[in-house]
């Protein structure tokens, strides 16, 4: 076989030190070639084993790929990027997923779907296969945060054995080395436009004596932590957008005295609350537009609105240290007004309350102004060309 010719199909699995199931995942990958009559290849992308499996895939007829950087997505970019399949089907190599069973992802592929997922809810879980942990509360929580945040129809976001157009996910720029791997494949690719689907599939119980890779809550976390990045408008916009507005509302009212709803009565104490509140408010607002910004810069695929893109059209240094000036400049004239006030008066004792209904909205505006100086001067950071390799 040529190293140009181009394959209907690539199956690929991801190696770590899986020499007690690896032989067995190739050649149930190569009967299943062989039965269906798939032109096709079996591809292991090997991250650094040291127990032998090379050798092993090798001897089973499969490629091996070497990839040098260490984690599960850097070892599936390796090995798609080396794949010479029109299509991928990716599975773990421990034996939990049948390699011999993947007539549906093809049929799917081959009508034209550029992803499609397996779903191990639907085509079952063999007792042990899934701790209780990850199928009653990992997969299903995770999943819906998914769907939710990204409007995605997938209802299995972390099942290991899926297929897709290669080009496809070539086109996205996958990037993240570790286990968020999975996420950020159905996230882009719901962004992306991308033609999804899911077919069902079974999870057994995997042949290896030794625990997987997987770690529950430190996985777990960095999939979370994904979701949440690549959403910025639900993790910070509109959390900060309503803290930012209830804190500087509250202070400016209470500096024309004390507020009282029925029975609870709010006054300086609350007002330093509510100023602190306005400024993380304000912090997780601008935070989550040179999140999004700096996340287009780098090529991520993040979902974009009319609103925001007449925002970022505006949004520059100088617009950011000009209305950052102006906060400031106003808070620090109420500073200097009672600081002229108390020299009229012969510097004399001050009425505390009026004095610090006062100080804590100039504060507040003078905080507020230099927070949108430093956003300005980071957006001029992230606009500035660079020639990228």
């Amino acid at each position: 076989m040529s190293t140009t010719e181009i394959l209907e199909l690539s199956i690929l699995m991801p190696c770590l030190n899986e020499a007690e199931t690896l032989a067995v995942c190739i050649d149930k990958a190569q009967d299943y070639l062989l039965r269906s009559g798939i032109a096709g290849e079996v591809v292991i992308a090997d991250n650094g084993s040291t127990d032998g499996s090379q050798a092993i895939a090798e001897a089973h007829g499969a490629r091996v790929v070497a990839v040098a950087e260490k984690g599960y997505g850097s070892a599936l970019i390796g090995g798609i990027e080396g794949a010479r399949g029109t299509f991928v089907i990716m599975g773990d190599a421990d034996d939990s997923y049948d390699f011999s069973a993947l007539d549906g992802f093809v049929e799917r592929l081959r009508a034209g779907d550029e992803l499609v997922m397996g779903n191990r809810f639907r085509g079952g879980i063999e007792d042990g296969a899934m701790p209780p942990l990850h199928k009653y509360l990992g997969n299903p929580v995770l999943s819906w945060i998914g769907r939710t945040l990204f409007r995605s129809p997938i209802k299995d976001f972390h099942c290991g054995l899926r297929g897709f157009n290669r080009q496809s996910m070539l086109d996205l720029h996958l990037q993240t080395t570790g286990m968020e791997f999975a996420s950020e494949m159905v996230v882009k690719s719901t962004l992306g436009g991308v033609r999804v689907s899911e077919v069902p599939t079974t999870l057994s119980k995997d042949g290896r004596s030794r625990p997987p890779h997987l770690r529950s809550w430190r996985d777990g976390w960095r999939h979370l932590r994904f979701l949440l990045i690549f959403s910025p408008r639900w993790l910070f916009l509109i959390p900060g957008s309503i803290a930012f507005l209830i804190g500087f509302v509250g202070t400016v009212l209470l500096a024309f005295g004390p507020v009282v709803v029925g029975q609870v009565g709010f006054t300086y104490s609350s007002q330093v609350y509510l100023a602190a509140l306005a400024v993380v408010g304000y912090q997780a607002f601008l935070f989550a537009l040179l999140t999004k910004i700096y996340a287009q810069h780098e090529g991520f695929r993040i979902p974009r609105s009319r609103n925001f893109e007449r925002l970022e059209r505006r949004m520059s240094l100088e617009s950011g240290a000009i209305l950052g000036l102006i906060l400031f400049l106003i808070g620090l004239g109420i500073a200097l007004a009672q600081l002229i006030g108390w020299a009229a008066g012969g510097y004399g004792a001050l009425i505390a309350g009026e004095t610090i209904r006062v100080a804590i909205p100039s504060a507040l505006l003078m905080m507020l102004g230099a927070q949108t100086v430093m956003a300005g001067m980071f957006l001029g950071v992230l606009s500035v060309g660079l020639k990228r390799r």
